[in-house]
């Protein structure tokens, strides 16, 4: 039986894991595993609503075992730590009980395979900057947006506890990076701050409030977006009382304020990175994998290894070129587009048919602005072949991306289920987290 292991089990590798299990794993045509080191999923796109305690993970989560159990493949709970690729083994790290270290749960596991995908995503680039790794929060796991859930609560507490003036009752907030990430976070953070006010965990006075700036080393927010998007982000976030600061270089992070160049130092109580991204350092030492300066997977146009056939990448790992030497992006949809191609190339190599090559379709990019709005631009017929979106209607698109993404994973009346249970959750708690 051809043995399929998928390590990670993000957006892509959930979704390929899912598909073959139901095609190939419930006929017995091929033993399909899935590998992460986390027990559950939650769709990347959402922590910064963790982050904010603005979503209830625990109604969010996929819990591997069980969907694994119902979509006929196997899970392993474990991190990767090295391929043996003449043997075609994958190497599994011990698991260690998640309240002490010290404690051995799992030993090792060696895990043969006949094809091997990686779908490890991305973690934050530091770029190197002094302090930033020490001294700011990551947003890349559910546990880092937890931690940055809390941190937040802490530090709207103690403010309110023990400042002596209006003037010290203020939480300043730095996000580095004016990406998707920064500015949904940006958004939702001053959504944040109205619920927080109003069950009297941040006080209620004009200058009681959180100052959040956006810094950004580039000329604009959202860069890699259509300019009249990224204009308008900047015009609702500065509505919201966001100062965004592009062309600003962030060159040291401190404990309490961040220094840029030119030698200005901006307060901080608590600082976000989400400025860059790089693949798991784990992949450059897999055993010759060609990879890239941020430890990308080198991929053929069939999402193969350049280094081995048997070894395929998708998502934030892989350095796949979409038309001539530009990258595929890596976004949420670029991920979904590699795992559906991957899913029948894969049934086709077992069956000895040929793979075919890997194309990219860019269907547009959305940004939530906080509950009631959403900016981006979608396909569509113009000379750009692109239409500007934004308000409600954009909002609505925004939060279908996020159904669709459990239509995949779980199927249509699964999904249906989950949604209006969601939605029954909304009504029956907090709009904010506060514990």
């Amino acid at each position: 039986m051809h043995r399929i292991v998928i390590v990670g089990g993000g957006a892509g590798g959930l979704e390929l894991a899912t598909r073959l299990g139901n095609r190939l794993g419930r006929s017995g045509r091929a033993q399909v595993t899935l590998v992460d080191r986390c027990a559950v999923h939650v769709w990347k796109p959402l922590l910064h609503e963790v982050a904010t305690g603005s979503l209830d993970t625990h109604a969010h989560e996929i819990a591997y075992a069980a969907h694994s159990h119902w979509n006929h493949f196997n899970f392993v709970h474990g991190e990767m730590t090295g391929v043996d690729r003449d043997n075609r083994c994958l190497k599994v790290g011990p698991l260690f009980d998640s309240e002490s270290n010290d404690s051995e749960v799992l030993p090792p596991r060696n895990l043969e395979y006949d094809t091997l995908v990686l779908a490890l995503g991305s973690r934050t680039h530091f770029f190197g900057v002094p302090g930033a790794e020490e001294h700011a929060i990551a947003l890349d796991t559910l546990q880092q947006a937890e931690r940055l859930r809390k941190r937040l609560l802490q530090v709207c507490l103690k403010k309110r506890a023990h400042s002596t003036n209006e003037a010290n009752e203020a939480v300043d907030i730095a996000i580095i990076g004016g990406g998707a990430t920064g500015v949904e976070l940006a958004a939702e953070l001053r959504r944040m701050e109205h619920t927080l006010k109003e069950f009297r965990v941040l006080s209620d006075t004009p200058r009681g409030s959180m100052r959040i700036s956006l810094l950004e080393r580039g000329g604009r927010v959202l860069p890699t977006l259509q300019e009249r998007v990224s204009e308008t982000t900047r015009e609702t976030l500065e509505e919201m009382g966001v100062a965004v600061r592009v062309s600003t270089t962030v060159t040291r992070v401190q404990p309490e304020w961040v220094e840029v160049e030119g030698g200005a130092s901006i307060p901080a109580d608590i600082t976000i990175w989400a400025a860059g991204i790089r693949a798991p350092s784990v992949l450059a030492s897999l055993d010759g994998l060609a990879v890239n300066h941020i430890n990308q997977v080198k991929v053929t146009s069939s999402l193969q290894s350049e280094s081995d056939s048997n070894v395929y990448a998708l998502g934030d790992c892989a350095s796949c070129a979409m038309t001539g030497e530009a990258p595929v992006p890596p976004r949420a949809q670029a991920a979904h587009q590699q795992a559906m191609f991957l899913f029948k190339a894969l049934c086709a190599r077992i069956d000895g048919r040929p793979i075919g090559a890997f194309t990219y379709k860019d269907h547009g990019s959305l940004v939530s602005l906080g509950s009631p709005t959403a900016v981006g631009s979608i396909a569509g017929i113009t000379s750009t072949g692109k239409f500007f979106v934004e308000g409600f209607v954009a909002k609505l698109m925004y939060a279908a991306l996020y159904r669709k993404h459990l239509v995949a994973v779980s199927g249509l009346r699964r999904a249906v289920f989950t949604i209006a249970a969601h939605g029954l959750g909304r009504l029956l708690t907090p709009r904010v987290k506060l514990h």
